[in-house]
């Protein structure tokens, strides 16, 4: 398990310090970060909310506890980074900027598979009810 923890940590840490930068450079309004995301058709405010939201996930990763959170999060990061790869091979964008948010994309996936227990959500169970004398009778008069 020490192994298992090991790999969790390595790659979520990798998400959440390029997201979490990332983020931070977009919220900032950092220039070539600017330049890149309008070249893309994003405006200027899209990028300071976009960055900001980056920043919260990254954090959320890291944070102990908020298991739905937690959840969400990485569905946010996941279509986040789809969409970068997207955005940048239908604007002609360099392989790079293609190839690194699928690369992400693989240590995100890892990062969610390898969580531990105390980051996951509790499981639901779902029990077959004993039908109650009759249900049948009415389902077939309803027309079920």
């Amino acid at each position: 398990m020490k192994g298992k923890a090991i790999a969790y940590w390595i790659c979520t840490g990798i998400i959440a310090l390029c997201i979490g930068a990332g983020g931070a450079a977009q919220a900032l309004r950092v220039p070539q970060n600017v330049e890149g995301m309008t070249a893309l058709g994003y405006p200027l405010h899209f990028i300071v909310l976009l960055g900001v939201w980056k920043v919260l996930g990254a954090v959320t990763l890291l944070a102990p506890k908020l298991r739905l959170v937690k959840e969400w999060a990485y569905a946010g990061i996941f279509i986040d980074l789809s969409g970068a790869a997207v955005a940048c091979a239908a604007n002609g964008g360099a392989a790079f900027h293609v190839i690194a948010p699928i690369v992400l994309i693989g240590f995100l996936a890892a990062s969610w598979a390898l969580r531990p227990e105390s980051r996951r959500l509790p499981e639901a169970r779902i029990t077959a009810a004993t039908p109650k004398p009759g249900a049948e009778a009415s389902l077939v008069r309803a027309g079920l």
